[in-house]
């Protein structure tokens, strides 16, 4: 069963060279062991996703101008994450506002081609779904 996301989650970007942490903000609607609960929205960058060390995607305009400039050789830049949609699929039950909680099985896409995945939730409480 998927486990509910926290403040502190460990996530991996598939396009990325390293892991980084998700920051939930205190306004989230629910907490779990005094951690606040994410939800799908939980995705802007540079506030909820921190950068994932050096990106490698030759979707990155970064990086497709630095392997360009390096005649090819293949030339990774720094991560600034780029996500404009929801995680997906999230829990079932919306927490407030139609918003759902993100869960330990979701997804975020980046636009640079990376797929953001949760590595550890933070948490162990399961969703029941």
């Amino acid at each position: 069963m998927p486990k509910m996301v926290v403040d502190g989650a460990k996530l991996r970007c598939s396009m990325g060279s390293l892991p980084s942490i998700l920051v939930v903000t205190d306004d989230s609607p629910l907490s779990s062991d005094d951690k606040p609960v994410a939800t799908v929205k939980d995705h802007v960058p540079k506030r909820h996703l921190i950068t994932f060390g050096m990106c490698r995607s030759q979707s990155n305009p970064q990086v497709a101008s630095a392997t360009a400039a390096a005649l090819g050789v293949p030339t990774p830049q720094p991560c600034i994450p780029s996500t404009n949609e929801d995680w997906t699929p999230g829990a079932p039950m919306a927490v407030s506002n139609d918003v759902n909680i993100l869960t330990s099985d979701s997804t975020c896409k980046c636009d640079w081609s990376g797929v953001i995945d949760i590595l550890d939730p933070n948490n162990d409480t399961e969703i029941v779904l």
